[in-house]
């Protein structure tokens, strides 16, 4: 199914950057960064709001412009952007209704 994360995928959050496991798995902290690469998780690029097609690159109505992207931030509409490792690099999950519905009924298999 697509926008499915598979049962042999990595657990925990991916870097936005690099695509590194950080092994969170609960709330994203303005300190936190990959371990990896060092770049900051809460900030916009690893935010699911994030949109570079729309003004001030955020989905939300926020009422102050956020200038670095990629530096970590107090914003309140901050949500982990879940993303998973392709072949071709990463890629947003998607959650439709079709996944949605696919993952409840896994939820009474055997």
């Amino acid at each position: 199914m697509r926008g499915r994360i598979k049962k042999n995928e990595p657990e925990g959050l991916l870097c936005w950057k690099c695509g590194y496991v950080t092994g969170i798995k609960g709330t994203v902290t303005r300190h936190d960064q990959c371990g990896s690469c060092n770049a900051d998780l809460r900030c916009c690029r690893g935010c699911r709001h994030f949109d570079p097609s729309r003004r001030g690159q955020c989905r939300e109505n926020i009422d102050h412009r956020v200038g670095e992207k990629e530096k970590a931030n107090f914003c309140d509409f901050f949500q982990v952007r879940q993303v998973i490792k392709t072949a071709g690099g990463m890629k947003a999950r998607v959650d439709d209704k079709d996944s949605r519905r696919a993952a409840f009924d896994d939820l009474f298999e055997d």
